[in-house]
């Protein structure tokens, strides 16, 4: 679902991937990279949690991600 004049809709999941993307490219636009984090789940398989930390560190140009992994 996506939120259109306050209100949340139903959507296809292309659109919801983009606006996503455009959310995430305008936050690093106005705000740089070092204001984007993330933080992942020790529940998750390695694989997803190394995509996460990759999209992180590739895509959005940030070395801001944690998880709880350690404990």
């Amino acid at each position: 679902m996506v939120r259109k004049g306050g209100r949340l809709l139903s959507c296809s999941w292309d659109e919801a991937v983009e606006r996503a993307a455009r959310g995430f490219t305008a936050s690093v636009a106005k705000h740089g990279s070092a204001a984007f984090g993330m933080f992942s789940c020790s529940k998750t398989t390695n694989e997803l949690n190394y995509a996460a930390q990759k999209f992180v560190r590739s895509v959005i140009g940030s070395n801001n991600i944690d998880s709880c992994n350690r404990t």
